[in-house]
């Protein structure tokens, strides 16, 4: 894996981007309105907006994730924890588009 899309925000995303970090991988990051000048945004290789500060209208949206990670052309995608974590309609999706699923 070369490229792994952070699914999250916050404190986890951070935890994420810090873990590919050590192991020589880059971080793509998504943020909402909301979270546009927040810490994940800065420390990730790669970062892409994914809409309002609603979650059901940007973090939990696996269509526009999916969008991002196909643009980003991502090797993997890391859902954190709570929001697409538990999907497993988003985890087929991200299997059945050839990106391997961290979780």
């Amino acid at each position: 894996m070369k490229k792994i899309l952070i699914a999250n925000r916050g404190e986890i995303a951070n935890r994420i981007i810090k873990s590919c970090k050590i192991l020589g991988h880059k971080s793509v990051a998504v943020y909402s309105d909301a979270d546009k000048n927040s810490k994940h945004v800065r420390l990730s290789n790669e970062s892409y907006y994914v809409g309002p500060s609603k979650a059901q209208e940007s973090y939990l949206s696996y269509n526009k994730i999916l969008d991002v990670a196909t643009k980003a052309k991502v090797d993997a995608i890391h859902p954190g924890f709570g929001f697409l974590s538990e999907n497993d309609t988003f985890a087929q999706e991200v299997i059945n588009r050839g990106i391997t699923w961290i979780g």
